[in-house]
């Protein structure tokens, strides 16, 4: 018995991997301003989370780089780059959620994009697997 493939979940999958790119852009850009310019970021007072700006910008920075990385990989469907992506765009989602109080619109739409990456990922992410391999 062969299981039938959904084209929509095909498509979910990479819609994900485009969304995965396109969230390790914008915080790829939002770590180059946090480096680029030191006062970008407002900082509040009693922040449990004491990491001055240009640290967040560096996180930033490379996680986006990771993310895009990682998307790439789900282009050819993969079974590791489906758990790389899981697994970065969870570690994405608390970084997001530490970075909320010095920029909470972005971080909220952030969190929302690697959120839409999770779960696509892990409920249709087999069947982008199974156009591979036939």
């Amino acid at each position: 018995m062969s299981e039938q493939r959904s084209g929509g979940a095909v498509a979910l999958t990479w819609f994900a991997a485009i969304v995965m790119m396109v969230a390790g852009a914008c915080q790829a850009l939002a770590g180059l301003a946090g480096i680029l310019k030191d006062g970008f970021y407002a900082v509040t007072a009693n922040y449990v989370f004491e990491f001055n700006t240009t640290g967040w910008g560096w996180l930033h920075l490379l996680w986006g780089i990771l993310l895009i990385l990682a998307a790439f990989g789900l282009f050819s469907g993969a079974v590791w780059a489906r758990m790389v992506g899981v697994i970065l765009a969870s570690i994405a989602v608390v970084v997001n959620f530490m970075f909320l109080p010095l920029y909470p619109i972005w971080s909220l739409i952030l969190i929302a994009l690697d959120s839409a990456v999770i779960w696509a990922l892990t409920a249709h992410g087999r069947d982008i697997t199974k156009t591979r391999d036939t």
